[in-house]
């Protein structure tokens, strides 16, 4: 996004029209609605289908929540910290103050600009969730969505797009490889941790609720990174164009990498395994879509969508973690690939003159390596505080045997 390019020494500053441009605006209104789609809808439908049966509606009711509760975080005060002036985290914008219906950020009003990043914010803390499902209290994870915003997801958007510098290490993250998806990976991941394995993990099988919604939820997902790529250009221009070309290169590629895996591997390629796969080409390709040209979308999509396999299903038995979703493997390690990958597929025409690989390499492996630890340290502070105020973060061995459907919410998926 162009706060981003503003942010790398490395490319020349972008002068910006101080005049709104209705083109511009009418594109980011459609891509924040797309980007929108993704979290009640997509990640829902998506989540919901492959939990079990008996925590459907819980899990659906997590990405619901942290879209409502990350909006509300968003306006009263994440977006001043993320976008707000100052070095380390933003201020001076807490419930939007000085953001008047004129005020503009490079050619879209402010306001549009603060819903669209709204719905990075809901998405990230939404994707964390699928680490934690069929085990934590549905209160404690409300809790934790809201302090987790202010407290991660916001400084390091700072840091990455908002305009800090100390902690900006020149990165390309175009759309949110270290942002959003390494962010909610290594928090989801660190959740799961402290919370402690299911406790049928490994003892009985865990099957999909529905292959069907997985399916379905990937396919909207897919549909909305349209926005969520083309429009951090913020801008209907060539860039945009680019980003939602590559943006589904490198997601139908994941669906080949992922699938051939099976292939190979269990000689059945099956219909959760490719929407996976593109999931997992759509991350990949996040922070790279603003650079990469049609050949590298190929080269991070196939990669990504076979490193997502090989990760969920050989990988993850030697950490012994009980990631429910998956969402560290998918969103996290995929992540971390996406964005060495960045460096590495620049296409031509986005390649300034005196760019280099290896001070590019070295920028995305600081920021990479930033983002796990403070993510990894203080995801742990707000889950410790959020079960501290909800009695414990996790359900007792009653409702979790029940499912957190009946238990906690009195509804069920079906009833037949």
């Amino acid at each position: 996004m162009k706060k981003w390019l503003l942010a790398l020494p490395m490319l020349p500053a972008l002068a910006f029209a101080d005049e709104l441009n209705s083109g511009d605006t009418a594109w980011m209104l459609v891509a924040t609605a797309f980007v929108m789609l993704m979290t009640p809808a997509g990640l829902a439908l998506f989540y919901g289908g492959l939990t079990r049966s008996k925590n459907v509606l819980n899990t659906m009711g997590m990405s619901l929540a942290a879209y409502a509760i990350g909006t509300l975080v968003w306006v009263v005060i994440g977006y001043s910290i993320a976008f707000g002036d100052g070095d380390i985290i933003g201020t001076g914008k807490v419930m939007l103050a000085g953001i008047g219906s004129d005020a503009l950020s490079g050619t879209i009003p402010e306001l549009l600009f603060v819903a669209f990043q709204g719905t990075f914010a809901a998405i990230t803390v939404a994707i964390a969730s699928g680490s934690m499902i069929e085990r934590v209290k549905f209160s404690t994870f409300v809790v934790f969505a809201a302090l987790w915003i202010v407290a991660v997801y916001a400084p390091i958007t700072h840091w990455a797009w908002g305009g800090g510098e100390t902690l900006n290490f020149g990165e390309i993250d175009f759309a949110g490889g270290t942002v959003v998806h390494i962010n909610a990976g290594v928090a989801g991941f660190v959740v799961a941790m402290l919370l402690g394995r299911r406790k049928d993990y490994e003892k009985a099988a865990i099957k999909p609720f529905s292959p069907i919604l997985v399916v379905l939820g990937a396919m909207l997902l897919w549909f909305g990174w349209f926005g969520f790529n083309a429009g951090s250009e913020v801008a209907a221009d060539g860039t945009a164009a680019s980003a939602f070309l590559v943006t589904n290169v490198a997601a139908s590629l994941g669906v080949i990498g992922w699938l051939a895996g099976e292939w190979l591997v269990f000689k059945k390629p099956t219909l959760v395994g490719g929407a996976s796969g593109a999931v997992a080409g759509l991350v990949a390709i996040t922070p790279a879509s603003g650079t990469a040209g049609v050949g590298g979308a190929i080269i991070i999509g196939l990669i990504g969508g076979f490193l997502g396999f090989l990760a969920v299903s050989k990988i993850k038995k030697m950490f012994k973690v009980d990631d429910s979703l998956d969402a560290f493997w998918v969103h996290g390690l995929v992540g971390i690939w996406g964005s060495i990958a960045t460096a590495i597929f620049i296409a031509d025409y986005a390649m300034p003159e005196d760019y280099s690989l290896g001070s590019q390499l070295v920028s995305q492996l600081v920021a990479v390596g930033l983002t796990i630890v403070y993510s990894g340290i203080v995801t742990a502070i707000v889950y410790f505080i959020a079960a501290a105020v909800t009695g414990g973060g996790r359900v007792d061995e009653e409702t979790e045997t029940m499912g957190l459907d009946e238990s906690t919410h009195g509804e069920r998926a079906l009833n037949l």
